[in-house]
């Protein structure tokens, strides 16, 4: 019988034939944590007795999360990681360099690798093909160790993509629909796996979007295959020797299939205060919206603020509706300024954050008071995500937030395209 994605990077990785449900030990090709994580992560590390990395060259730490830091006790977070860099060796990204999960895509994972992380969000990378999780701080710190760890095999749920997108409509649509029909917890431990033409013609920008959502509904991995798209972007990022094609076996076996027509999708908003929490932007018409966020390494990317642009040339945010955008990474603030999109989005009224997470994990950069309601383009929209409990956060894709940017409220993007 043939084998899933998931289970054919597990057996390379574990030397053995790793089938759903059973437990493997297999070898790393990178470990990280950022700076809300971090910290705990080198403290256990140091308390395990553990003197040296596996692998100093595949463990990296990120400064972004609270990047500038916004208080004293994040500056001393991060001087405790910038320490930890200098003492092991291991790589280090410090503040203004980009969003970890972004960096990851662009220089480090690649296809058939395993990535393992102190961030739910690490599952990102399963849009170049590499079975990309998220873990503690305590299993990072071994993992930081001994350059491995351990795994069940998840069983893999398909899903079949094809068609068009409708004019408007875009991978976060996509990812918040299968959200709605799974569930918060309807891939719990599943490796999601993206399968049908439209995948086939996807961007690596709208494969990272989908892959970084499929935590969202419980999944373990979120995963595509290493196509010619894959080779294309690892070419155009100078590591085409980072490219190997990676499919699915045709007699694989899945749990279950689920399939969708792309045409027949619309805009789509995770309403408050959960992911799974669905509607059409269509029956949101009209509620008042006080913050646009656009980013994060759910939406930060050129891809993304090239659609945000587009939709804001030569118009102005509404008065009463704060617009701030936060590239994904350096490299992508440095193309979106040569391309005229960051000049665009500054005419229209928007703020311009330094590189990083921003806005989404409500530490800094555009932390919601009480009764406040945010379009944000991130990934989760919980109780209390972006700082007050009693703030409401929808989510939604750049196009629905660029709309909503400039009318005050949740709007259609294809009413002003």
């Amino acid at each position: 019988m043939g084998k899933t994605l998931a289970e054919k990077i597990l057996s390379k990785k574990s030397r053995s034939d790793a089938r759903a449900g059973d437990v493997v030990v297999a070898r790393v090709e990178l470990v990280f944590a950022q700076d809300t994580t971090g910290p705990l992560t080198a403290r256990e590390f140091e308390a395990g007795g553990f003197k040296r990395l596996a692998n100093p060259e595949k463990t990296a730490l990120f400064l972004d999360h609270a990047a500038p830091s916004p208080n004293r006790q994040l500056s001393c977070d991060h001087i405790l990681l910038r320490r930890f860099a200098r003492q092991t060796g291991c790589l280090i990204f410090d503040v203004g360099d980009g969003v970890c999960h972004q960096l990851v895509a662009e220089s480090l994972a690649k296809p058939g690798d395993i990535v393992v992380a102190a961030d739910s969000h690490t599952v990102t990378a399963g849009g170049l093909g590499a079975f990309a999780t998220g873990m503690g701080s305590s299993d990072i710190a071994v993992a930081f160790a001994l350059g491995k760890t351990w795994f069940r095999v998840p069983e893999t749920i398909k899903v079949v993509v094809s068609g068009n997108f409708q004019e408007g409509v875009s991978a976060k649509d996509l990812i918040l629909h299968l959200i709605g029909l799974l569930g918060a917890d309807g891939a719990t431990y599943k490796a999601l796996e993206f399968d049908g033409d439209t995948v086939a013609r996807m961007t690596i920008s709208g494969r990272l979007t989908i892959a970084n959502m499929s935590v969202e509904a419980g999944a373990k991995v979120g995963l595509f295959p290493s196509d010619k798209i894959t080779e294309d972007y690892l070419l155009k990022q100078g590591r085409g020797n980072h490219y190997h094609s990676l499919f699915q076996d045709d007699d694989a076996s899945y749990e279950k299939t689920i399939h969708i027509d792309a045409s027949s999708l619309e805009p789509t908003l995770s309403k408050p205060h959960t992911v799974d929490n669905t509607a059409l932007v269509g029956e949101l018409k009209g509620v008042k919206i006080n913050q646009v966020f656009i980013g994060t390494c759910t939406n930060g990317r050129l891809d993304d603020l090239a659609v945000a642009a587009a939709i804001l040339k030569n118009k102005e945010r509404h008065p009463d509706t704060r617009l701030i955008i936060a590239p994904a990474s350096r490299d992508v603030l440095l193309a979106a300024t040569q391309v005229g999109y960051i000049a665009t989005m500054i005419r229209a009224g928007a703020v311009i954050l330094p590189p990083g997470c921003g806005a989404c994990l409500g530490l800094h950069q555009g932390v919601l008071g009480d009764d406040e309601t945010c379009l944000s383009t991130a990934n989760r929209n919980f109780k209390g995500r972006m700082g007050s409990p009693d703030a409401f956060i929808y989510l939604g894709s750049p196009a629905t937030a660029a709309a909503t940017a400039i009318t005050g409220e949740i709007t259609d993007p294809r009413e002003v395209l």
